[in-house]
């Protein structure tokens, strides 16, 4: 064979290699699921919006009455490193990056149904980028509004870089180096990796473009990548904590077994009726539907001053509670111990709801004082679990979040806080709200009402 038929072999052989499709493993370890040339490996789902590829980039384009569309890897993963690089040039142009994804093909009368861990790509204002969603099912996961430095990563009409690791029950996300979301989930063990073209809502967005390119994988040896920003964990394990979590100075207020670092407020111990503790689940039982004249309130044997405090919590039909911080038991008031309050209420079923100014007597809001912003898509139906959080900083800058969205900001002590605090129910407690320090409360309003996964931060 002479040297030319030698070479043309040669350069055949590596085409052929370098075209073999998903499957092409590197030498590192990461293997190439998109090969640059064609979609083998990928099959499109659950919408009509096209993919094509066109000069090493996989292009999706919006069409008009689709619903969300997905080109999703025809092998599944379990435990991955995944990273890619994504660009959107408009900002109606939402799109996503699906991983362990799951497909009904059978739901929606035969047009099948994408679900699972979303991680998004959010060219609007809100800058949610790399957040985590769970796309029709239970919503976000990861709202980047718990990583507000994170909202400005996101460059429109330029591909950005996506790192995802999906460990074990662990999902962490970098958007063009930086950290974005960290979840801690088992709903999904397995799944695809899926590229969306959303839906659009209006007729002239038909045509808009997404492109994706160098998507690769790692599924063995994983190195994962240190976690060095100091952010907030949606940690859905049940009363435990990650180790990076311990690392970074949270404790769990309740654990899960026992009313340890628990009493009732004005005694000196936990009610010996009424508050219950099964299966890692703390609940105050259905009673008379009257302000802690059953059981009574519970609070924590410890004071805290500044602090990041999360907590699950679940109520049932037309129930009342609330979790109150800063209080001090010192007023000798009749009813629950008097505290800011984090109101935790059926919003369509309990009066006290319509009762107040403006609504701020409603589910998450400063009870009393401020009204919660939620909109009614972040917060789950009764019956199910939410996600409160309450942040105090040393300056006394206050923050109430429902499912890791802010709805509440304040300032204690400030003018426009005693301002506040002068028309409502509580004018009647001199400095109300403003003591350097106090116990947590959970409320017995005589509505059943159970609580999991209370953890708090102390913030120096």
């Amino acid at each position: 064979m002479n040297y030319r038929n030698r070479f043309l072999v040669y350069s055949l052989s590596l085409l052929a290699l370098w075209s073999c499709g998903p499957q092409e493993k590197q030498d590192d370890g990461w293997k190439d699921l998109f090969n640059g040339e064609d979609l083998n490996g990928w099959k499109t789902v659950a919408g009509t919006a096209t993919f094509e590829v066109v000069n090493g980039e996989i292009i999706g384009t919006a069409v008009a009455g689709s619903p969300n569309t997905f080109l999703i890897t025809e092998e599944t993963f379990g435990d991955f490193i995944l990273e890619l690089e994504l660009k959107v040039e408009h900002t109606s142009s939402n799109s996503g990056v699906m991983a362990r994804g799951q497909y009904d093909p059978a739901a929606r009368d035969g047009k099948g149904l994408v679900f699972g861990y979303q991680i998004e790509a959010d060219p609007t204002e809100r800058g949610w980028s790399a957040g985590i969603y769970d796309e029709a099912r239970r919503g976000w996961l990861y709202p980047v509004d718990l990583n507000p430095e994170a909202k400005s990563l996101f460059k429109l009409g330029e591909y950005n870089h996506y790192r995802i690791e999906a460990i074990g029950d662990e999902i962490k996300t970098w958007l063009n180096g930086k950290e974005v979301a960290y979840v801690v989930d088992d709903m999904d063990k397995t799944g695809f990796v899926g590229l969306q073209v959303h839906s659009i809502r209006n007729a002239e967005d038909a045509g808009r473009k997404t492109y994706f390119k160098n998507v690769k994988i790692k599924t063995e040896n994983l190195d994962p990548k240190p976690w060095g920003k100091d952010l907030p964990v949606v940690n859905n394990r049940l009363n435990q904590l990650t180790d990076y979590e311990i690392a970074n100075g949270w404790r769990l207020l309740f654990n899960g077994q026992n009313s340890e670092g628990w009493k009732g407020a004005y005694k000196d111990s936990f009610p010996t009726e009424g508050w219950s503790i099964t299966d890692g689940i703390l609940t105050i039982a259905k009673t008379d539907g009257s302000e802690s004249q059953n059981a009574g309130d519970i609070v924590t044997a410890e004071q805290f001053s500044a602090f990041d405090l999360a907590f699950d919590f679940r109520l049932t039909e037309g129930a009342n509670s609330g979790l109150k911080y800063f209080v001090t038991l010192s007023e000798g008031n009749k009813g629950s111990a008097i505290g800011l309050e984090y109101q935790i209420l059926d919003d369509e079923k309990h009066p006290d709801a319509k009762m107040g100014i403006d609504g701020n007597r409603t589910l998450s809001s400063l009870y009393d004082l401020i009204t919660s912003s939620k909109q009614p898509r972040f917060v789950r139906p009764i019956g199910e679990w939410n996600k409160g959080r309450v942040v105090v900083y040393p300056d006394n800058r206050v923050e109430h979040y429902i499912n890791g969205v802010k709805v509440v900001e304040y300032v204690r002590g400030s003018q426009e806080f005693r301002d506040l605090v002068a028309i409502s129910k509580y004018k009647i407690w001199e400095n109300f709200g403003e003591a350097p320090q106090g116990h947590i409360l959970l409320q017995d309003h005589g509505d059943e009402v159970s609580f999991k996964n209370i953890k708090i931060k102390t913030l120096n």
